[in-house]
């Protein structure tokens, strides 16, 4: 289960953006379906951070079915990450709770890249569930609102 909601809390590492599309306090909307309820809607930016975000696939601690390209997870969400972003091939522990069972996992990166990424808050288009700190959404992923 993705644990939508978040505690808003961020790695001490992580360095805020400095100049980001989607500033703190805007609005954007929606343009990806990490989750159901999720495109189209509109949201809230929380927080914008510079970093290199991952694309991974894991087995969850404690069993259950493998995790293909789980999108999105940090540099700083890494255990025992170097100063230099990892590759796609890389073998990795996670330090994140998004999901059940991430956090401690053994991870391959699917692919890498260097960008703004965002926490949101937004209510889903289709049960109307109120979602704070949602980590993490790509600057891509995301377009102004008309």
């Amino acid at each position: 289960m993705m644990d939508h909601s978040g505690s808003g809390e961020v790695p001490d590492d992580l360095q805020e953006a400095q100049n980001p599309t989607y500033e703190v306090g805007g609005q954007a909307i929606i343009e990806t379906d990490h989750m159901s309820g999720m495109q189209g809607a509109e949201a809230t930016i929380a927080g914008a951070y510079d970093t290199t975000v991952y694309a991974v696939s894991y087995t969850p601690e404690g069993g259950g079915d493998p995790v293909e390209d789980h999108k999105w997870v940090i540099h700083e969400e890494l255990e025992d990450a170097p100063e230099e972003p990892y590759a796609a091939g890389d073998e990795v522990v996670l330090d994140a709770d998004h999901m059940e069972g991430m956090d401690g996992a053994s991870a391959t990166i699917d692919s890498a890249e260097q960008t703004t990424v965002y926490m949101i808050d937004f209510t889903t288009t289709d049960t109307e569930e109120e979602v704070t700190n949602h980590k993490w959404v790509t600057e891509d992923e995301l377009a102004p609102v008309e």
